[in-house]
Formats: structure tokens, sequence, C-alpha cells
């Protein structure tokens, strides 16, 4: 009876063991899945909170539209018409930018194609005698006294002919351009009995390639203009021979037409107006 009863207790004990371990086993796996859940309910409580803060902007935005359409609802028919004309000056003025944008575009490509023609047709030419620049819009070509002239002199040198003639060529092919010819000289004073002064000199020579242009090459002489500037616009020292070089030189400078440049302003605001009719 002994045996028979310490064996059942043995029994007992193994049984309630496994038992035990099957238990504990559940529980590991419930506290997992309870584990598993708090973070889910933690990610849906963020998320919530989140749409909370999303639908409070959205009222906001809602009630201050709400709020702007009453103000506008509240606009006096004095106040309409000036928002009215407000907006229409705003279209005009935006209209006449881009007119005056077009026509700088225009007057770009025509200043561009100056630019190329005079470069082929002086290309072949020391690039110290001649310099083509664009300064500003206008077009600037600087020719050296040592090619137009000689020493103390006005007179016009068989070899600044051709230069010239071949720049007769170009602005003869471009008749709706004008421009006008600028004498320079250095700083040493000058007075003989051919010039008085610096001055005379510089005019002298300006007439001087104005006279060629028109006699010898046919351009029109109602699209030039002589002018001396003496010694006052240097572009180098005067302190140095090399400097006093650069300064004795004629400058042909094409001057804009701001006629024709407000003209292409008018096209261009004229045709924008007929196309919003």
């Amino acid at each position: 009876m002994l045996l028979s009863a310490t064996a059942a207790i043995l029994l007992s004990s193994c049984v309630s063991q496994k038992k035990y371990n099957e238990l504990e086993a559940k529980q590991r796996e419930t506290q997992d899945q309870l584990n598993t859940a708090t973070v889910k309910l933690n990610s849906c409580l963020d998320e919530k909170d989140r749409m909370n803060e999303q639908i409070t902007r959205l009222n906001n935005t809602n009630a201050a539209l709400l709020n702007n359409v009453g103000d506008l609802a509240t606009l006096s028919k004095k106040e309409a018409e000036n928002l009215e004309r407000s907006l229409e000056s705003i279209k005009e003025k935006d209209l006449a930018i881009r007119s005056m944008q077009d026509a700088m575009n225009k007057k770009d490509s025509v200043t561009l194609a100056l630019v190329t023609s005079l470069k082929g047709a002086l290309g072949n030419m020391s690039d110290e005698d001649i310099e083509i620049n664009v300064e500003k819009g206008v077009v600037y070509v600087s020719i050296s006294d040592k090619l137009l002239f000689d020493s103390g002199r006005y007179n016009i040198t068989p070899r600044a002919k051709e230069v010239l003639g071949k720049v007769a060529t170009v602005v003869k092919n471009k008749p709706n351009i004008e421009f006008m010819v600028e004498g320079h000289t250095d700083n040493k004073p000058i007075s003989t009995s051919m010039f008085e002064d610096n001055w005379d000199l510089s005019v002298k020579r300006a007439t001087s390639v104005v006279r060629v242009l028109q006699d010898d090459f046919g351009v029109e002489p109602a699209r030039m203009t002589a002018a001396g500037r003496s010694y006052y616009i240097p572009v180098a020292t005067n302190e140095t021979a090399e400097g006093r070089a650069k300064n004795r030189r004629t400058r042909i400078v094409v001057l804009p037409k701001l006629d024709q440049f407000y003209s292409m302003i008018e096209e261009g605001m004229e045709k924008a107006t007929s196309g919003q009719e």
C-alpha cells in the first residue's frame, strides 16, 4: 500500500509539471500577443492625434475662408470698382513690361547682327588697329590713329580707305541705323597753323572720316554725325607712349534710334491688346 501510494504521488507530480510547462508556454505566448497589441494601440493613438491636428487645421482654414468670403461679400460698390481698376492697372503694366522686353529682344538681335557683320567684314584686320565691342547695347568700332592718319595730320591714308570701305558696306546694308564718328587725341597739346588745339584736331579727323564715307562710298550723310572729343575721354593713361597711342583713335558709335524702339513697344502693345480683345 505504501509503494502504491508513493507511485501515485510520483505520477501525480509528473503530470502537474507537464501541465505547468504548458501553461508557462501559453503565458509567454499571451504576453507576446499583449506586447504586440500594445504597440499597435500606441501607434493608433499617435495616428489619431495627428488626424485630430489635421482636422483642427482644416477647420481653422475653412473658418478663415468663410471669413474672407464674408469680407468680400461686404465690399461696397465703390471698393469693388477700385479693386477692378487696380487689377486692370496691373494687367496694363504687365503688358507694357512684356512689350518692352520684346522690343529689347528685337533690338539685341539687330545689335548682334550688326556686330557679326562688322567682325566678318573686318576680320582680317589687326586687333591692335581695330576693336569692335558692345557696351550697354551700343556698338563701338574703334580705329587707331596710326591706321587712319599720318602723324599730326587729318588726311585719310589709302589703307584707311580700305577699312572705311568695309565699314561702309556693312552700314549701307542696314539703312535703319545711324552713327556718330568721334575723333579722340592724347593730351599732348598741339598748336600749329593747321590746328588751333586738340579739339580742332579731333573734329577735323572726325569730319575727314565722314567725308570719305559720304564721297567715296556713298553713305547717306543724314545718317552720320561728326564729333570731336579732344583728349577728355581716354581709354588708357597718357603717362606712357603706349597709352597715348591707344588714346589717339577714331570711334564709330552706332546710335540707338529711340523712336524706332518706342515704335516697337507701341506695336507690341497694340498686338497684345487686339489679341486680348
